[in-house]
């Protein structure tokens, strides 16, 4: 909400006292209008009269607004906001908001998708499917986890876990959208796609600029984890490296994938070449296991239709 009377012009200051007079009676019979009088009987005429540019200003806008040109051609003084009527010391005021056109671009601004499917950018609590008790569960896990970070952000994540298809991306696609309505920020990437484009990265001196994003975003979900190729290099000077960051920031991390996470230790224990390196293994787990709350997500695969 921005006061605009700082940069407000007023209109109308060589206008005849009768026209204004008469423009002024039409404002007054704007329907806002009239329901803020409505709203404030204790406010005299004189009130409005002192304020006419403001009064007329505010009837232009809202008029805008009712016959909306869309966001890119909002002919508004304040792109994608509107005006409400206020008063303040004796005079008409207007506040500014932010419509809902304008949250709407924020709040997609918000969200970061690289290598996410489009039903799971676009996925919320209000569309997704509650058919499955055990699903359910986990849905409302993640539900009570961003109701806890929209009152006071969180350091720890989920750690989204099930077999193939149960909709674990889905419930993480829901996350970032809930979260963004309350201004939180986020980076959602489909984790085996990552590494392939960290690997092709090294080529073009792109890799130091992407890590950054990732250590820095206010929350990151990293889909599929376990299901990449990783290298030891990947694993300890990039993975790691993300990872210890965000814990050193206390920036929570959601992960979803296939394995239990004792199971992802196992996986990131094994080497390319056939060898197990147990202890970097751990040490990189040192780094998921403490910061996570484990959720199970159970139900049919969606992948194939209901039986």
């Amino acid at each position: 909400m921005k006061r605009i009377n700082n940069v407000m012009v007023p209109v109308g200051k060589n206008v005849k006292a009768v026209d204004k007079e008469r423009q002024l009676k039409l404002l007054l019979q704007f329907p806002l209008v009239e329901e803020f009088r409505k709203q404030h009987p204790e406010l005299p005429t004189e009130v409005y009269q002192r304020s006419f540019s403001f009064l007329q200003q505010f009837v232009m806008e809202r008029s805008n607004c009712q016959q909306c040109p869309g966001l890119d051609r909002c002919p508004n003084m304040m792109k994608g906001h509107y005006p409400e009527l206020e008063e303040y010391g004796g005079y008409l005021d207007l506040t500014m908001h932010e419509c809902s056109k304008w949250k709407s671009e924020k709040q997609k601004s918000l969200i970061q998708s690289h290598y996410i499917a489009k039903e799971i950018q676009q996925s919320t609590f209000e569309q997704i499917d509650y058919d499955h008790p055990e699903r359910n569960k986990a849905i409302l896990t993640a539900m009570d986890y961003c109701i806890s970070f929209k009152e006071s952000p969180l350091s720890y994540g989920l750690y989204l876990y099930g077999a193939f298809g149960v909709g674990k991306s889905y419930i993480a696609g829901a996350i970032t959208n809930e979260l963004a309505k309350h201004n939180i920020s986020s980076i959602m990437v489909h984790f085996p796609a990552l590494v392939e484009e960290l690997k092709a990265s090294i080529a073009d001196n792109q890799i130091s600029r992407k890590i950054e994003a990732l250590k820095t975003t206010q929350v990151l979900i990293l889909d599929d984890i376990g299901a990449e190729s990783l290298t030891p290099w990947l694993r300890d000077e990039v993975l790691s490296v993300i990872l210890q960051r965000r814990m050193t920031d206390q920036r929570p991390t959601i992960y979803t994938s296939n394995m239990t996470l004792d199971e992802l230790e196992e996986h990131f224990s094994y080497t390319a070449k056939g060898g197990w390196e147990i202890l970097k293994a751990k040490r990189l787990m040192e780094r998921i296991r403490p910061f996570v709350q484990p959720v199970l997500v159970q139900g049919r695969n969606r992948r194939y239709p209901a039986e």
